[in-house]
């Protein structure tokens, strides 16, 4: 049996802000669907990714701001750093550690990410 991790839910205060903040990240917008009053699910996806996040009304009871620690893997460290520098994104310092070379950024609500480009030992 194949299990894929593929969509991952990630609660938000503001859909709308939320979803602008992920798109200026350069993360693509795939779907943004009202299903009802309750039920507005937007779907985005970094750039090379097979694994989503949703956010919207009514998609997590899971408190905005409260995910830490959602990760992605690029091959330069360097070069996603500036990236996200010039799409406006507030994002720290490149960091060395022995498991890896990593850059930090929240969304507006406070959710984490890492950013990490693996290292090879020599």
């Amino acid at each position: 049996m194949t299990m894929r991790l593929e969509l991952v839910a990630l609660p938000v205060s503001d859909v709308d802000r939320a979803k602008a903040f992920y798109v200026q990240a350069g993360f693509v917008a795939d779907h943004d669907h009202v299903v009802g009053d309750d039920l507005r699910f937007v779907q985005l996806t970094p750039p090379g990714s097979a694994c989503s996040i949703a956010i919207g009304r009514g998609v997590t009871e899971m408190t905005p701001g409260s995910v830490k620690g959602l990760q992605v893997v690029v091959d330069d460290i360097e070069a996603a750093h500036d990236a996200l520098v010039e799409r406006g994104i507030d994002v720290s310092d490149v960091q060395d550690f022995p498991w890896g070379r990593f850059v930090f950024f929240s969304d507006p609500d406070g959710n984490r990410w890492a950013v990490q480009q693996i290292v090879v030992p020599a």
